[in-house]
């Protein structure tokens, strides 16, 4: 995956989660070879932060979002409306977070 004057990355929860999500031994193997252009970091403690517990979100979702705060990541780019769906368009600690159609849709218009 290309992206010019940017870096992907996710952390090592998110790939984990990513492949237990998926079931399709062909979409196994495209998440691999997609994985392998991007940067894996560590996956982020959740931590007790007042900016956490206003969020309400769940200890696997703190990881994702502290992850890319961490990394200074402009972007957070999720597909789990349930929990983070309310907070896209919200720019937290520096990253704005978006579903993936969103910020391809914000690229392209």
């Amino acid at each position: 995956m290309d992206a010019p004057g940017g870096r992907l990355i996710t952390s090592v929860y998110a790939a984990e989660e990513a492949r237990r999500n998926l079931s399709n031994p062909g979409q196994q193997s495209d998440l691999e070879e997609l994985l392998g252009s991007v940067e894996v970091v560590p996956t982020a403690a959740p931590l007790d932060h007042p900016l956490l517990s206003a969020l309400k979100l769940p200890a696997k979702d703190q990881s994702i979002l502290l992850g890319a705060i961490g990394v200074e990541a402009t972007h957070l780019l999720s597909g789990d409306f349930q929990h983070l769906g309310p907070c896209y368009g919200e720019r937290i600690e520096g990253a704005l977070i978006l579903s993936l159609g969103a910020y391809l849709s914000s690229r392209t218009g």
